[in-house]
C-alpha cells in the first residue's frame, strides 16, 4: 500500500514563504511521475505544480516565479518551496503520485494566507 504523507503548512503572512513536503513510502518512488494539487473552498482541485520521472516541471499560471517543485529520489519525498505567498494561495494542498497502472492521494495539509 502506497502512502503519501504531506507536512509543512500552516499559517502565514502575504508575502511569506512556506516549504511542504510529501513523503511517498514505495521503494520505487523514481518511477512514480509527482504532483502537487490545492483546493480552496467553494472551489475545484487545481493543479499547481508536477515534476515527472524525467523531464520538465510545469506549473500553474497563477505560481510561477513564486513557487518551486522538486523532488529527492533518494529520501523519497517531494516538495514544494512556496515564497511570496498571497492570501489566493489559501488552500488545502494535496500530494499525488502517479505511476502507469496507478495513482495515489495524500490526505492534505492546509495552507492558510492571511495578516
Amino acid at each position: 500500500q502506497v502512502q503519501l504523507v504531506e507536512s509543512g503548512g500552516g499559517l502565514v503572512q502575504p508575502g511569506g514563504s512556506l516549504r511542504l513536503s510529501c513523503a511517498v513510502s514505495v521503494s520505487i518512488f523514481r518511477l512514480y511521475s509527482m504532483a502537487w494539487y490545492r483546493q480552496a473552498p467553494g472551489k475545484q482541485r487545481e493543479l499547481v505544480a508536477s515534476i515527472p520521472t524525467r523531464g520538465t516541471t510545469t506549473y500553474t499560471d497563477s505560481v510561477k516565479g513564486r513557487f518551486t517543485i522538486s523532488r529527492d529520489n533518494a529520501e523519497n519525498t517531494m516538495y514544494l518551496q512556496m515564497n511570496s505567498l498571497k492570501p489566493e494561495d489559501t488552500a488545502v494542498y494535496y500530494c499525488n503520485a502517479r505511476a502507469a497502472l496507478s495513482e495515489h492521494w495524500g490526505q492534505g495539509t492546509q495552507v492558510t494566507v492571511s495578516s
